[in-house]
């Protein structure tokens, strides 16, 4: 079987993580690297053995499948482009800016019988792969996910720009439409709202109560899990998971009767090589993939929501 040509638009800060990944691949040929910074591009191609370009409509016909790693506003433009020439996608989150945008991305890709696989990273977290078959009707979830000021990214809110993770592992979860939406934030450093809280009711009850910050002083990033037989906390930067249950098999707790806890520390991985090796997988086995782009399209709908409740409820 022959290689799978990859290429790589936007080689900025987390793009070229992204072409490191392709050039280290077996049965993958890392065959272009495209940015509008064309002297980035060529520092980024002569690293990882590509060719660069400064414009992403040059490769096309040079390659099986791309990453797609732009900012938002430039989603919609760049991946229909691919998407049209039959190009498989990557594309980083959020999906795009609309919903129309996300619809007719993806009615081109069932058109044509192409992967369009979305960057929600946190889904290939081990700790996260882990609660299949631990996770049994969650009624209360809580995460926070609190980061440093960085630059890169405000050009959305946090929402869009952190809180989304968190958005699309709870859909994920929960498997219920989204009810009901509450949501307050404020912007700190950027223009846009820098730090913010929602929360989303499902219509079979379930409350999730996600923070989500970009000028918090430390990194965090934390879920908890409530449902009528156990309590799960994961902590994503650890890769720590922990499974609190009234009997069961694990260690006694201290002070609580008759509960136990079972608690594993997965060994560092790495999320973005599993996110990509899962892409490629799809596409050369006729795989759906892991995070589609109706899973996009749902995440960015809750985050649309949260967004139009939290600048509605913003008083300047």
């Amino acid at each position: 079987m022959s290689d799978l040509r990859a290429g790589v638009v936007g080689v900025g800060y987390l793009g070229r993580f992204h072409a490191q990944k392709y050039a280290a691949l077996d049965g993958v040929d890392l065959v272009a690297v495209v940015d509008s910074d064309m002297e980035r591009a060529q520092t980024v191609a002569t690293e990882v053995g590509a060719e660069a370009y400064n414009d992403y409509t040059d490769i096309i016909g040079l390659v099986d499948l791309v990453s797609i790693v732009v900012p938002t506003h430039l989603h919609f433009e760049v991946s229909k482009v691919f998407l049209e020439a039959g190009i498989h996608i990557l594309l980083e989150k959020p999906i795009t800016r609309t919903i129309e945008e996300a619809d007719e991305l993806i009615a081109i890709a069932d058109s044509k019988n192409l992967v369009f696989q979305v960057g929600h990273l946190e889904r290939f977290n081990p700790a996260v792969v882990a609660l299949d078959g631990v996770l049994k009707n969650p009624m209360f979830i809580e995460t926070h996910r609190l980061s440093p000021f960085k630059p890169r990214g405000t050009d959305v809110n946090v929402v869009l720009d952190l809180m989304i993770h968190d958005i699309d592992i709870i859909l994920n979860l929960v498997k219920f439409p989204v009810d009901i939406v509450n949501s307050v934030g404020v912007p700190v450093l950027s223009d846009e709202v820098d730090i913010a809280n929602a929360r989303l009711q499902f219509t079979n009850g379930c409350v999730a109560n996600i923070t989500a910050s970009r000028v918090s002083h430390k990194a965090m990033r934390r879920i908890r899990i409530f449902q009528p037989d156990a309590y799960i906390s994961i902590d994503y930067q650890t890769r720590q998971i922990g499974v609190f249950r009234k009997g069961g098999e694990g260690v006694p707790v201290p002070m609580i009767p008759n509960v136990t806890m079972e608690e594993t520390t997965f060994s560092e991985g790495d999320t973005l090589l599993a996110e990509i090796q899962a892409f490629v997988r799809s596409v050369r086995d006729g795989l759906p993939p892991v995070v589609s782009g109706e899973d996009g399209k749902r995440a960015l709908e809750a985050a649309l929501w949260i967004t139009r409740k939290l600048y509605h409820e913003i008083k300047y």
